[in-house]
């Protein structure tokens, strides 16, 4: 029954995900990625990982998506204004993308077995924090670091410029 289901959270995961990307609307794009995001999330489960398939939802499907909408929404994307393409960056494009899947598909080659994890829950609240601030306490801290100077960044940017307004 696990297997089936894999499979079905797998092919609903790969071809909302192809439609997010040949989706002409982005409107569309967005709902599709928020289908694919659930179905990750549904891997999550899985995988007994309850946790992070609970904030997997709550942030991405959540929060960020609803931003993504609300930038579409404001941006006011339509075929009229939108730039078109020349027939060589398209081509530049698929060249790139060809490229980088033989990249893709040779290191994927090459790559051994994965070791299995030595506990069986190690995505649950208790075992995550306990590898958290154990194992993982560095890239924690710098990541903390990261994040408040992108929130000052943002401060300073949003910052309206009074000289200018009066």
């Amino acid at each position: 029954m696990t297997l089936y289901l894999f499979y079905f959270l797998s092919f609903v995961a790969i071809f909302s995900a192809l439609l997010v990307v040949f989706s002409k609307n982005p409107v569309y794009s967005v709902l599709y990625l928020i289908i694919t995001f659930f179905a990750i999330a549904g891997h999550y489960v899985l995988l007994d990982a309850q946790f992070l398939a609970a904030v997997h939802v709550i942030v991405y499907a959540g929060a960020i998506m609803v931003l993504f909408l609300y930038v579409i929404m404001l941006l006011n994307l339509n075929t009229d204004s939108e730039p078109h393409k020349s027939n060589l960056v398209k081509i530049t494009a698929v060249v790139c993308a060809g490229l980088m899947m033989v990249v893709l598909v040779g290191t994927l080659r090459g790559a051994s077995q994965v070791a299995p994890l030595e506990a069986q829950n190690i995505g649950l609240v208790k075992n995550l924090g306990k590898v958290l601030f154990t194992e993982f306490l560095l890239p924690f801290e710098i990541s903390s670091i990261l994040l408040l100077a992108a929130m000052v960044g943002v401060v300073m940017v949003g910052k309206l410029d009074h000289k200018n307004n009066n």
